[in-house]
């Protein structure tokens, strides 16, 4: 009796569980596994906020989303996209679970009635075309049973509709707080409208010259210090490199265009076991094209006939105006030597036409929305006609207003065609028809108004080709030559410079690369050079030699940046001029303090200047440039008021305000806090994930492994 007691204590917690159970087919346990996974075998491939992202689960993640990436994507750029969503997506997930943010399991099917990926999917459809729950269930359930490798692409989708749930929510919260009241409205209101009308003068910072002025190393590291934020640096490393690129020589080229000239003409060859000789056609008179071209071209014979646009730009006008049996080249396009033979031309074999489709219920592709009868159709269409061909018409416009074609929003415009292309009846309408000719043509699609807008020839060319590429002699003497550079400046490193440049060879630096990054300008993606500059054997003044795809390069690391905040050195640049500027201002200041306006102007050089209806919103002085502290001074001043020197972004100024004008005030600033408000809230996701990873400790070991 005690234990059936327990039970009917429990029998909620029971239902619970239960009801749980019978989700699962639906319902992954990713409420409780915490996004992809919770195990964390193996080493890691960072740590964020220090919680360890497994190498594993990151290389699954990696896996899932491969499809997804375009075939020209590198596994680098992948890596990092990949690693970019695993910050974020772990940095907002522990801001969740800190607010304890969930969806619930009766939200998770809410999510999905709610996604069009799954409620426009046939498959998941009633016979009314409605999302049918339990038809989505049963896929599940039958994925979970039979095919458990899409199964767990399904755990994936359903952790990422989780995630842009949660995270909906978050933002949401963010964004609730964040508004704008009728007062700010009004102050935004007056810091675009009210305007101030100023007389001053400026002494430009250039006046006095850099030489004049000294900043020793010690001020540079103290003003790093003061500002610690602004000089944090990654990891990076500095290298240099001469590039021995593999590509064909002049000689190379013009052996391959000799070899093309020498295939044009036919061969004779005396045959002694047939005491006679024999002629090979060349290219200009072989009859067996195909069987030529297979034998002799690195391009297969291409039987379509092509339009002017469709041949090398370069080339086209020459080789459209060859005629039947002529030859042009060779001619080089591209990475190619070639040679070209017009085998026939087909006046008027391209036709650009625009059409106007009115269909009619049944109609083949026919939009189930439209009700028209077949005749109703017709009469339209004639209507239309009538009205295309009238001598002010605008078809493209009749077009764009009437068809119910998808080519409606180009004015009706099919482009270009070939024989064949189009269903018969309009097909047989656009060639047997002239230019300029509209007219009707019924189809299994409907009635179109058809305008026969261009012609043009079509050729069918025969074109012998070669690649043009290095010769093996090329080849061995580059080779001959990296590997005598590689030793020379391998036995003197800090000469690597001089001894290359002697030897006629450019040498490119590559300053600040990245742990992850891939792309080294002039080479291209060369991951492995980037790896070894960072290996922790690798020391300044290492010199290695890599063979790439397509050549050579001898590479040396000169430089490296530890992560954390900028040295002296590398700051200098940036710290200089912000320094120099604030010691010209003290210079200038000093020596015109207690001076009027025209006493400054006078003393300097300079002109005494007007600017009017300048406004805080938008503080830019006419002939000085943007300068927010000046016209913020003068918009607190009083009218008739002068101030006192003022640092500004290009020289020190001094002003008098000669007139100020007030916006007129406004019933209801309502529209300005809207403003306001519109504005803010499409930032908060943004700005709030940037302040989260920015306060966030990340620890990033990818280079470690890719």
């Amino acid at each position: 009796m005690a234990i059936l007691e327990k039970i009917r204590k429990r029998t909620t917690v029971l239902i619970l569980i239960i009801g749980m159970a019978l989700f699962a087919f639906v319902v992954s346990d990713v409420l409780t596994r915490g996004g992809f996974g919770s195990d964390k075998v193996g080493s890691a491939v960072g740590e964020i906020n220090g919680e360890p992202i497994s190498i594993d689960d990151f290389r699954a993640r990696m896996e899932a989303a491969e499809g997804s990436f375009g075939p020209q994507a590198t596994s680098t750029q992948i890596v990092n996209s990949i690693w970019d969503q695993t910050v974020r997506t772990t940095i907002l997930s522990q801001e969740f679970e800190k607010l304890g943010i969930e969806i619930q399991q009766d939200q998770i099917m809410d999510l999905i009635r709610n996604n069009p990926n799954f409620t426009q999917n046939p498959q998941f459809q009633d016979a009314n075309g409605n999302f049918d729950e339990d038809a989505f269930r049963n896929f599940i359930a039958e994925l979970r049973v039979n095919q458990p490798q899409q199964y767990q692409l399904w755990l994936q989708s359903e952790a990422a509709l989780i995630q842009a749930a949660k995270e909906q929510t978050y933002f949401d919260l963010v964004r609730a707080g964040v508004g704008a009241t009728l007062n700010e409205g009004e102050m935004d209101y007056r810091l675009a409208n009210d305007k101030v009308d100023i007389r001053y003068v400026r002494v430009p910072y250039t006046s006095v010259p850099d030489s004049t002025v000294s900043i020793s190393k010690e001020e540079i590291a103290a003003y790093i210090k003061e500002h610690p934020k602004e000089f944090k640096q990654e990891a990076a490393r500095d290298i240099r490199y001469v590039y021995f690129e593999e590509k064909a020589s002049a000689a190379d080229e013009a052996a391959i265009e000799a070899s093309l000239k020498a295939l044009l003409e036919d061969e004779m060859e005396y045959r002694q076991e047939l005491d006679s000789t024999v002629v090979t056609p060349g290219f200009r008179n072989t009859n067996d094209m195909m069987a030529f071209l297979d034998r002799n071209s690195d391009t297969k014979y291409d039987t379509l006939y092509k339009a002017k646009a469709e041949l090398p730009a370069q080339w086209a006008d020459t080789l459209m105006a060859l005629e039947v049996g002529e030859v042009f080249g060779p001619y080089r396009d591209g990475n190619n030597f070639k040679v070209s033979r017009m085998m026939d031309r087909k006046p008027n074999g391209s036709v650009k036409t625009s059409h106007i489709l009115i269909t009619y219920q049944g109609a083949e592709r026919a939009n189930p929305s439209i009700t028209r009868t077949q005749e109703e159709a017709r009469e339209k269409a004639e209507e239309l006609l009538a009205e295309a061909r009238k001598a002010d018409a605008q078809f493209a416009q009749l077009a764009r207003e009437n068809s119910d074609g998808p080519s409606a929003p180009n004015g009706g415009d099919l482009g270009y065609f070939q024989e064949g292309v189009m269903t018969e009846a309009f097909n047989d309408f656009a060639f047997e028809n002239p230019v300029g000719t509209i007219g009707l043509v019924e189809t299994e699609f409907g009635f179109h108004v058809v305008k026969v807008d261009d012609k043009r020839d079509v050729v069918r060319l025969a074109t012998l080709s070669r690649t043009i590429e290095p010769s093996d002699e090329t080849v061995n003497t580059l080779f001959t030559e990296a590997t005598s550079l590689e030793m020379a400046v391998t036995e003197s490193p800090e000469t690597f410079r001089t001894i290359a440049e002697e030897k006629g060879y450019t040498v490119r630096p590559v300053n600040k690369i990245g742990a992850m990054d891939e792309n080294l300008p002039g080479l291209g993606a060369q991951r492995r050079i980037v790896q070894w500059a960072f290996n922790g054997d690798t020391e300044i003044g290492d010199i290695r030699r890599f063979d790439l795809a397509n050549g050579y390069a001898i590479a040396q690391l000169t430089g490296t940046y530890r992560a954390g905040t900028m040295a002296v050195e590398d700051a200098s640049v940036r710290v200089l001029p912000e320094l120099r500027r604030k010691r010209k201002a003290e210079i200038i200041t000093a020596a015109n303090q207690g001076k009027s306006i025209d006493e400054i102007a006078s003393s300097n050089g300079v002109a005494v200047s007007t600017a009017t209806a300048l406004n805080i919103k938008s503080p830019t002085i006419p002939g000085a440039g943007r300068e927010p502290l000046v016209v913020g001074t003068a918009a607190v001043m009083d009218q008739g008021s002068t101030s006192d020197l003022i640092e500004g972004e290009t020289g020190v100024f001094k002003l008098e305000v000669t007139s100020k004008t007030e916006a007129p005030a406004l019933d209801n600033y309502a529209p300005y806090a809207k403003t306001l408000r519109s504005s803010l809230g499409p930032r908060v996701s943004g700005e709030v994930y940037q302040a989260l990873r920015e306060k966030a400790e990340i620890e990033d070991n990818r280079a470690i492994y890719y």
